[in-house]
């Protein structure tokens, strides 16, 4: 369980890190996550629209 905990952590700590390091970059990769996500959304949707459309 300790291990876990100090990967947790390190992983938090080096998060932060990049974020105040590298603003810009943080976020320009916060973005492109979001817009795969939005159109990963899109093409759900679609598909259940044309499941129940036809």
């Amino acid at each position: 369980m300790k291990v876990k905990k100090v990967l947790i952590l390190s992983g938090a700590a080096l998060l932060v890190f990049f974020l105040v390091s590298q603003p810009e970059g943080a976020a320009s990769i916060v973005n492109s996550i979001l817009q795969t996500l939005q159109e990963a959304a899109e093409a759900l949707i679609t598909f259940v629209r044309s499941v129940f459309n036809g």
